[in-house]
Formats: structure tokens, sequence, C-alpha cells
């Protein structure tokens, strides 16, 4: 089967930003999307700026076709400044984190659409588990046969953008041991996980006509990769990152997303061959960056060097400076390194547990407050 993807003349950049909806009191999930919606759809300039998700508990906030990072952060501020307020009105607050600490999955209402009851209906127990929440950049392709090489090679960074955005340590009360149990909890579901490295844009198309000729998938969006093609925009989609709870934290993420997929696909422009490394090893860097966060050792090249997760980030983000600086996202991606300062999400809401014996509503306090301090 032939895939039209719908190359962008430039690497313009567009953010999806899910958030969970919390009680003011009780800091358990609220099922109420839909009234959110209501007040917050119609004092928005741009509706579509706004996105149901798969459980009534979830908005998304979506960006437009920007071409910088500041952009980007600008247009999702301008809707967060009408969502937050709405969600005053109805004494509900917005939590950024990949999983919620105490909510159960059984109290959940999906949203109302036939095809979000199909995947429930299909993956049942761990459909009904994904109480998970991400953020999803895109950034624009020139040429679709550069695609799959560009998505092989940022896998190499996989374990970066995992333990950077690790926000997602609590489960049902339990303190998993994991900097991100959301990474290995969306695994579960069907063509979910890390990508297949493939070489050419016929090879993704032979594995999607696979998938759609034995029903697997009913339609290309169901492809749920960890890192993706979106061919109708012409982009590549990175969805790596757990929920983020602060817009230094994402506009350092995005920048980083941003530099990365510029530069490999500038050095394969060029002529450069990208360097891959073996399934086994981006299998295992991502277990070992969901389970340690930044203190994470992770596994370089196809020689099996080892080093510490933030060490290399320190040198990989020097490398991209020049990038940036193209892309007029230098300051964004300096702060990238601020992360580890300051300690990364999980480590946040560790301390927030550890400090106020163990109480998790605590935890999401602290979370929200985050993300209303950060707005400013």
């Amino acid at each position: 089967m032939r895939i039209d993807f719908h190359a962008s003349a430039e690497p313009t950049l567009g953010v999806e930003w899910e958030l969970a909806l919390v009680d003011r009191r009780s800091r358990d999930l609220r099922n109420d999307a839909a009234h959110l919606f209501a007040r917050a759809k119609a004092r928005l300039p741009d509706p579509e700026r706004l996105h149901k998700e798969m459980l009534k508990n979830t908005v998304e906030l979506v960006t437009g076709v920007c071409r910088t990072v500041p952009e980007a952060m600008a247009d999702l501020r301008r809707t967060l400044e009408v969502v937050l307020p709405a969600g005053d009105d109805l004494d509900i607050d917005l939590l950024g984190a990949g999983t919620h600490p105490f909510a159960e999955w059984t109290q959940q209402e999906l949203t109302e659409g036939h095809r979000y009851e199909e995947l429930i209906n299909r993956t049942q127990w761990w459909g009904r588990q994904m109480l998970i929440w991400g953020v999803h950049v895109h950034v624009g392709m020139p040429d679709k046969e550069r695609v799959m090489p560009v998505l092989s090679a940022l896998l190499r960074y996989y374990p970066h953008l995992q333990a950077l955005s690790a926000s997602s340590p609590i489960w049902a009360g339990v303190d998993t041991g994991y900097a991100s149990n959301r990474a290995l909890m969306f695994q579960q579901l069907p063509t979910a996980g890390l990508p297949f490295e493939f070489a050419t844009w016929a090879e993704f198309e032979s594995y999607a006509h696979d998938l759609l000729t034995t029903g697997v998938i009913d339609q290309l969006d169901e492809i749920r990769w960890d890192l993706r093609p979106a061919p109708a925009l012409g982009t590549l989609e990175n969805r790596v990152c757990d929920g983020v709870s602060t817009f230094e934290d994402l506009a350092a993420l995005t920048a980083f997303m941003h530099c990365l997929v510029v530069d490999l696909d500038t050095r394969l422009a060029d002529g450069e061959t990208l360097t891959t490394m073996p399934p086994w090893h981006v299998q295992e860097n991502k277990w070992r960056a969901a389970r340690y966060g930044l203190d994470a050792i992770v596994i370089l090249d196809a020689d099996s060097t080892e080093r510490l997760v933030t060490d290399d980030l320190a040198e990989t983000v020097a490398r991209l400076e020049p990038v940036a600086e193209r892309l007029g996202c230098a300051e964004e991606l300096a702060s990238v390194l601020d992360i580890p300062r300051r300690g990364a999400s999980y480590q946040r809401q560790r301390a927030v547990a550890h400090e106020s014996g163990g109480d998790l509503v605590a935890v999401v306090d602290s979370v929200v407050r985050e993300l209303r301090t950060s707005l400013g």
C-alpha cells in the first residue's frame, strides 16, 4: 500500500499537552471534561486548541503549526489562561504528570465515541488501566525517505527524554520504585511501545499494510509507537515524554526534541549515515530510564559503551547549541540542564511524599501548584 506523506518545507513544530482534571477538595480525578469544555471553548479564540481524550478526566491542549519553541509555548499559554479559570468555575484544577498518585481506574468514565469503546472492548483490563498522561511533540520533515532513518537514530536519545520528563513514580497509592511507571504501562497496548527500526519508507508502508490486512489496526494513527510518523501532518511525532507540570520543563523538552530531529535530518541530508543501536540496547535503555530516571546508566552505541545519562546529556546539549541558535530556542535548550539541577518531577513528587509522611494529597497539591506558578 502507498502512504502519502505531506512533507513540511520547514521544520515546523506542534505540541500536544495532556492534563488531568482533579477535584479541588478531594484531589481525586474528576470525570468532568464535558463541563470544562463547555465553559472553556466559548472563551477560546480557536476552540480547536482544546481536545477531548479517551477518558472524561482528561483534556489536551494543542498548538497550531508553529515555527519556534517560544511561539509554541505562547500558543499553549493563551489556551491555558482560558482553561484554568474555566476549571476554577467548577472547582477543578489541572494536573500535569504521567500518572495520578492515588486515583482508581474503576472510577473513571470513557468519553463517548465508537473508537474509544472499541479500544477498551479489545484491550480489556490493560486498556482500562490507562490512567496516564503525556506530551507529544511533532517536528515537520521535508522528505518521507528521511523519516524512518531519523526515527531510528533518535532512539539513541530515548532514555534522555524519558529520564528528564519522568513524572509517574506513584500508582494507585503505591510508590512503584520507577521514575516513569507510565512508560511501562502504555506499552501494554497493541502496537504501542518502541517502534520497529525500518530503513525505508517502503518498509513502513509494508508493515502498515500487514496490520490493516490482518485487522490489528483500522487506521494508521492506531500505530501507537513512542516515536512515529504522522503522514497526514508531515511530521515525526515524539510521544516519549511523561506529562509535564511547568512551562519551563515543557519548553526545555520541546526544544530538545526539536533540535534533535533537525540535527539528525540535516546530517542525513548532507550525506551522513546516521548511527543506530541494536534494538536490544534500545529496549534496555527504555527500561533503565523508566526505572532509574536521571540516575540511569545508559548504553550509547553498538559497542555497549555505557555512561550516566546526565553526563551524556550535558555533552549532547552542548553539541546542539548551534542548532538551537538557528531554531530560535537557545535559551530553552540550555534550560534542559536545569531539570537535573532542581530535580525531575518524579524526584520532586517523592520529596513531597517523604516530607509529608506519605500524604498523596500533598503530592497532588504540589504538582497542581507547579502548573499555576509557572503560568505566572
